[in-house]
């Protein structure tokens, strides 16, 4: 808990709506993730996420968010390992398909499996693969911190953006 919050401070009241709120968010270009990990069954676990930041050099720390009513949730709030893809500007279908519901969002997927278990997308312009060190529960989503114990990356890959509810693969820079 932060000192203004122990000493009884509280932020006052938002003066702007939800879909304000959320547009204002889509203003800050991000990169966009597949983060993954395999079940207790074997079952393999995948979501699309772009609420991803690094934390930390030593040691080497990241973090990414889950809402609290994600599907995934048990298992992410329960398993010691996950990977945290960073997507290539070529890879917005699988964007897509790990965000959508109902669908078999590893059919016909290439990948190969990361030493802790965790399915490393083929492709990706960078891996992490993460013990999951920490969480932290605030408003409406999980706050996971995750210790990296391999990266990886593909020199030159370009990555996938996303921006005011669009995606990006071409980078005016």
């Amino acid at each position: 808990m932060s000192p203004a919050r122990q000493a009884g401070h509280a932020a006052r009241p938002p003066d702007f709506s939800a879909h304000e709120f959320r547009a204002s968010l889509g203003m800050f270009a991000t990169g966009v993730t597949i983060v993954t990990a395999r079940a207790p069954d074997g079952a393999l676990i995948g979501l699309t996420a772009n609420s991803f930041n690094s934390v930390s050099l030593a040691p080497p720390l990241v973090l990414w968010s889950l809402a609290h009513h994600a599907g995934s949730m048990a298992f992410f709030r329960n398993g010691s390992h996950y990977a945290i893809n960073v997507l290539a500007a070529d890879q917005q279908a699988l964007a897509e398909r790990f965000a959508a519901r109902g669908v078999d969002r590893w059919a016909g997927v290439a990948f190969t499996e990361g030493g802790n278990g965790a399915p490393l997308l083929d492709g990706a312009a960078a891996s992490f693969e993460c013990f999951n060190r920490s969480q932290y529960t605030e408003g409406d989503h999980v706050i996971f911190v995750g210790e990296v114990e391999r990266c990886t990356h593909r020199p030159g890959a370009s990555p996938l953006l996303f921006h005011g509810g669009r995606f990006y693969a071409e980078h005016p820079l």
